[in-house]
């Protein structure tokens, strides 16, 4: 059915619009009993959400919990579990005839959120079983207060003097938990320590001098939340250390558990591996038959030349993020590719108060921004080059975080038609998991649920600015590299969790298959051990974008629209990307 006809259809029973293109609409949602009886549910799910987990609220702009920690006591994680499985019960036994398909959507999102989140709360994967989980909680507990300012600093540094006053016993109740923890991880948190100690010491003073802060108590209170790291980094190399594994692996039944209800999709993961193992095949084909074009004897040749083009000066450097971005966007609406949104963004170096510790932390250059109490300007934290370094080590930083990276990684994929983009119009969703589940938190997403539009879209808006010219040949020729990697990244996170792979099998794999060197092959194979089903998403997502596009320029043809096919996708917030294809076909099905 063609979109104008699909449009008149919906129009002629009750819909409301999410915004201004005529195609992104949806069922009304009828107030009637069934309905209002589900949005009590979901708040009450919602608030079980932020109140167990107090440092994701702050990052979503829930800061109603800005000074507490999570509290991993043994009664506590049994009233946890409890709840979450009194939800779970609820809402699979709320009756569906009456609600609007937002609301179904919403229904599954929460019921598979809360099927995954027992299963975590009762595995050794997680918080009894992962020493990074508490390092991580910890320190970006008050990272995360400052951030942003959405909130005058006082009032964050209130907040932030009662969590580092917690910090010690949240650090402890780790200690208790954990009896045995895979090697890598313990030397992960190790290292997360380090940047913690970083942060409570140089961090916390830079802090302090930035915003002229006086106040004693704060002073105070990193002090105790540094000495409850020292003890932490203590047993992790005296105590913990001596009781390693190496029990990477969560399983297939568990990870099934998060492709059926996270993901929301049924795969035979043997087939999944065997496809992705031929994109990696394919991208390998086409980086050697074509490394020639650019006078290249191989494909690392070829691709070393992108460190060649870069900014010459460190003002350059700076200019040059705002520069891309400003073009992405010319050309994403010269094509009409989608709704380019009004929601400012500044590139701006890392933060002083930073720099020392984001090397050992989980410190992302472009965090989503929040859903709630959102700044009027997003700040993207640019890698940081300093004019008074040494000019071989710009030069080095320079060719690092060169013209081909900060255009692909920190323009499209992160700051512009990706993410940033996606995030917007995440936000004005009318699912209200979906407006909120791709915030990023302390170590990973707000919610699972939201890996395959997140990261999907993301990559694929990088193939789309390819497709409509904006990067040069060299750059379109790394795009295979950057397919190499991805594909390799899906057959990791399967083999790794079935058992098939150890740690040291898929660091080789990912140093022979997808053309990463030692250091990072480790730092991304420990990162997929620790989340299950988070790194196949890249691939699926974004592939899964592309099969439906494709699906409905064949059957829409003349009628059919990229602009609004992009923008009726994306209004359904961060939700999987198998549902959204599902919901689409069911309305022009129903139309």
């Amino acid at each position: 059915m063609p979109y104008g006809s699909l449009v008149s259809q919906i129009l002629a029973t009750e819909t409301w619009f999410l915004f201004q293109s005529p195609l992104i609409v949806t069922e009304r949602i009828v107030v009637n009993t069934e309905s209002a009886l589900f949005g009590s549910l979901l708040d009450d799910f919602f608030s079980a959400y932020y109140k167990r987990r107090p440092v994701n609220a702050t990052f979503v702009g829930m800061h109603e919990f800005d000074h507490l920690l999570p509290d991993f006591s043994a009664v506590s994680v049994g009233d946890t579990v409890y709840e979450m499985k009194e939800l779970l019960q609820r809402l699979e036994e709320f009756p569906e005839d009456q609600l609007s398909n937002i609301e179904l959507i919403d229904k599954k999102l929460a019921a598979g959120y809360l099927r995954t989140q027992i299963w975590e709360f009762e595995s050794n994967h997680f918080y009894k079983g992962n020493p990074c989980f508490y390092t991580g909680e910890a320190v970006f507990s008050i990272i995360s207060l400052f951030l942003t300012n959405y909130a005058p600093v006082l009032e964050r540094v209130e907040a932030a003097i009662e969590r580092m006053l917690a910090i010690p016993n949240f650090l402890q109740q780790g200690q208790v938990n954990i009896s045995q923890a895979p090697q890598a991880w313990i030397e992960q948190s190790i290292e997360e320590c380090i940047g913690a100690q970083y942060f409570f010491s140089q961090g916390i003073d830079e802090i302090i001098r930035e915003n002229n802060i006086s106040d004693p108590h704060f002073t105070n209170a990193a002090n105790t939340a540094l000495e409850g790291f020292v003890r932490y980094k203590h047993y992790l190399e005296n105590e913990l250390s001596l009781q390693a594994n190496q029990n990477y692996s969560c399983g297939a039944e568990a990870f099934e558990l998060m492709m059926r209800y996270g993901h929301f999709v049924d795969l035979n993961l043997d087939e999944y591996v065997r496809y992705a193992e031929g994109q990696i095949a394919e991208a390998k084909m086409q980086l050697d038959a074509r490394a020639k074009d650019f006078s290249a004897s191989s494909s690392q040749a070829a691709l070393a030349q992108l460190g060649d083009i870069h900014p010459k000066t460190v003002q350059a450097y700076y200019q040059r993020f705002g520069e891309l971005w400003q073009a992405c966007r010319q050309v994403a609406q010269e094509k009409k590719l989608l709704t380019w949104p009004d929601f400012p963004i500044e590139y701006v170096p890392q933060p002083l108060w930073a720099r020392k510790a984001a090397p050992y932390l989980y410190f992302l250059f472009y965090r989503s921004p929040a859903r709630f109490q959102r700044p009027a300007v997003h700040m993207y934290l640019v890698p940081p080059i300093d004019e008074k370094m040494p000019l071989e080590q710009q030069e080095q930083l320079l060719r690092a975080v060169n013209e081909s990276v900060i255009k692909s990684n920190h323009v499209i994929h992160h700051g512009s038609i990706g993410h940033h983009v996606q995030n917007w119009h995440a936000h004005r969703a009318p699912s209200r998991i979906g407006q909120m589940a791709a915030t990023d938190c302390a170590s990973r997403l707000a919610m699972f649920c939201a890996g395959t539009m997140a990261e999907g879209w993301a990559v694929y808006a990088g193939d789309l600015m390819s497709e409509v010219g904006f990067l040069t040949p060299l750059e379109k020729y790394a795009e295979y590299q950057s397919r190499r990697r991805m594909s390799a990244r899906a057959v990791v996170d399967i083999k790794l969790h079935k058992g098939d792979f150890d740690l040291e099998q898929a660091v080789d794999y990912y140093q022979l298959q997808g053309g990463m060197n030692a250091a990072f092959a480790r730092k991304e194979a420990i990162k997929n051990s620790m989340f299950p089903g988070a790194a196949m998403m890249y691939l699926f997502g974004s592939d899964r974008i592309k099969r439906f596009r494709k699906e409905m320029a064949a059957t829409l043809k003349e009628t059919f629209d990229l602009s609004e096919f992009h923008d009726t996708f994306l209004a359904y917030g961060s939700v999987p990307v198998e549902l959204v294809c599902k919901d689409i076909k069911r309305r022009m099905t129903n139309a």
